[in-house]
């Protein structure tokens, strides 16, 4: 007799749907391509979009977000669907996310919420664990009242302190508490890596940077002939990595770092400004673009807007056009496909001609990495030449 199959140990995935509005300041393009890399974070996050929801507004609502009448549509669809997830698209105020808690009774994300739990599957290093959990808590600080609803009715009135007042007010000391410890922490773990800096000697740095998932990590092993984890994922790569990479006999330090994205919480910036010491501390940068994606001109503003934060905005900067196997240019007639660029198309572009140096490659097809290499070796060299004019056995 067959054995019975009690339950099925097979996770499915959460099933969510996508809130965002459409202010004067966004076009309907814009707001369409920030939900689909909302969905690519839900994705990552091992989450499955089964719909989506805008609403044209000149702000957000103060109490819910978007409006009431599109709150009742969402809360149809959440109870017809059986939606485990409503995701929404910008922060939430601890008030609006009480709110929308209340009238929903579905769990709740707003776009940093999601970016942290991301952040915190795929971090490996004590330091990258630790960043991610202070970041969680410095989140997580000002939402407190919303985690002890369930005591709001033994609270007195004017002289009448009620347990949930009290357990909320010994949480935001503990977590205080927590977030000065782990602050301590990280920079001992700075310290380290500070020295361990030192100790690689004054070879040249190079840094790679760019939006997340525009392929750095392939590009790290394609050069250093190492395995960086590299995915088809939104920040596959958290932790700063660092190899040592030789062209024609001329080493130098390479490092790929974690990714940017818009709307970035602003404490996870904070807290991840000491992984990205390797960019400040780089004399060279490779700003790499994922050209097939249709916002990545937005894609490489925002990184601009982050080197700039970060003071590296000024650094010597090579800007590696990736993908152009995949890349399609747009069509003069909607009726007629586009023909597909060449390599001399791509160097007379207005891309090569305001992001000068620039170069057009394929990291996953091999396409162009010899000239990418040669316009890298001679930017490495120009430095190594002016930091040590007299070692003539390298070239």
């Amino acid at each position: 007799m067959p054995r019975q199959k009690f339950f099925d140990t097979a996770i499915k995935p959460e099933k969510a749907v996508l809130v965002g509005i459409i202010t004067p300041a966004e076009t309907e393009q814009q707001e369409r391509e920030y939900l689909e890399e909302l969905e690519f974070l839900v994705d990552t996050a091992g989450g499955e979009v089964i719909g989506t929801f805008t609403q044209k507004m000149q702000r957000p609502d103060r109490a819910t977000f978007v409006g009431t009448g599109k709150l009742e549509e969402i809360n149809a669809f959440v109870k017809s669907e059986e939606i485990d997830i409503v995701v929404f698209d910008d922060e939430l105020s601890p008030s609006q996310l009480r709110n929308i808690e209340n009238e929903l009774q579905v769990k709740i994300l707003d776009r940093s919420n999601l970016i942290l739990d991301i952040f915190a599957r795929r971090a490996q290093t004590a330091q990258a664990k630790t960043q991610v959990e202070l970041a969680q808590l410095q989140y997580l600080l000002p939402r407190l009242t919303r985690l002890w609803t369930h005591l709001e009715r033994q609270k007195g009135g004017i002289g009448m302190r009620g347990p949930g007042e009290s357990q909320i007010e010994t949480d935001r000391r503990l977590i205080l508490n927590k977030i000065a410890l782990l602050k301590d922490k990280l920079k001992s773990i700075d310290r380290q890596n500070e020295t361990q800096r030192k100790n690689r000697g004054q070879l040249v740095r190079v840094a790679l940077v760019g939006y997340t998932n525009v392929g750095k990590s392939t590009i790290m092993n394609m050069l250093s002939k190492s395995e960086v984890f590299a995915e088809n994922k939104l920040f596959a790569t958290l932790d700063t990595t660092v190899r040592k990479v030789v062209i024609e006999n001329l080493p130098f330090l390479l490092s790929d770092t974690v990714g940017f994205i818009r709307k970035l919480p602003h404490h996870l910036v904070e807290c991840f400004k000491s992984t990205l010491d390797e960019v400040r501390e780089a004399d060279i940068l490779v700003h790499v673009v994922d050209i097939s994606h249709p916002g990545f001109e937005d894609q490489i503003n925002t990184v601009n807007e982050t080197l700039k934060d970060l003071g590296a905005v000024d650094k010597p900067t090579i800007t590696v056009f990736n993908k152009i196997d995949a890349y399609n240019p747009p069509a003069e007639n909607e009726h007629e496909a586009s023909e597909p660029l060449t390599l001399a198309d791509f160097k007379k572009s207005w891309m090569a001609k305001h992001n000068s140096p620039a170069i057009f490659i394929s990291a996953l097809q091999k396409n162009n990495i010899e000239e990418f290499r040669t316009l890298l070796y001679d930017k490495i060299k120009a430095i190594h030449t002016q930091r040590y004019p007299y070692d003539k056995l390298l070239y």
